[in-house]
């Protein structure tokens, strides 16, 4: 649980510093075009290319809008969601939160346009990033939300086997499963 509390705490200061790090990012800008922000990205691409930036800067891009209703934002999402995956090799940074939420986030944004190809990138991002409970947890969702409960339960069953962490969220999920709930996380859970 302290584990746990430190990484929220140091999320926060990260995300409360991101504000921070967008204006420099848009201060050292290459391009001057602010509606695609490839600037942005060629400065995070040419400088520090790490998870963190980039989810800095696509957590940003997100705040524009909701991607379910606002297909042109989903679209630049997952254009921009997929540069990422592509600039960061997995070889790197599958021990990287960051890295594995910029996968798991990109599946999910696909999910809103075609199931099949956000399953490849579940699998995807288990595959490179199984320590981290909340990669399974997002699949498993997933597959509950497309209505194939007994593949849910498989997923959260391997990853506890494959000791994902926290294990307390994994038990969490399993326990909303079996209870027959929507969502295996609350907000508060997530």
């Amino acid at each position: 649980i302290t584990s746990i509390m430190n990484r929220v705490r140091n999320l926060k200061n990260k995300y409360r510093n991101e504000e921070n790090i967008t204006d420099e990012f848009n201060y050292t800008k290459i391009s001057a075009d602010t509606t695609d922000n490839s600037g942005t990205v060629n400065q995070i691409m040419m400088t520090t290319n790490n998870p963190e930036d980039w989810l800095c800067f696509l957590l940003k891009l997100e705040k524009k809008g909701v991607p379910q209703t606002d297909v042109s934002l989903l679209n630049r999402l997952i254009g921009r969601y997929s540069q990422a995956v592509t600039a960061l090799p997995a070889e790197k940074y599958s021990q990287d939160e960051s890295y594995a939420r910029i996968l798991v986030r990109f599946a999910e944004l696909k999910a809103l346009q075609d199931p099949e190809e956000a399953r490849d990138q579940f699998h995807l991002a288990r595959l490179n990033c199984k320590k981290f409970a909340f990669v399974h947890v997002a699949f498993a969702q997933f597959e509950l939300s497309q209505e194939n409960e007994k593949k849910c339960k498989q997923i959260l069953q391997k990853a506890v086997e494959c000791s994902a962490v926290p294990l307390e969220l994994l038990e969490t999920a399993l326990q909303n499963l079996h209870l027959k709930k929507k969502q295996l996380l609350s907000d508060e859970e997530k």
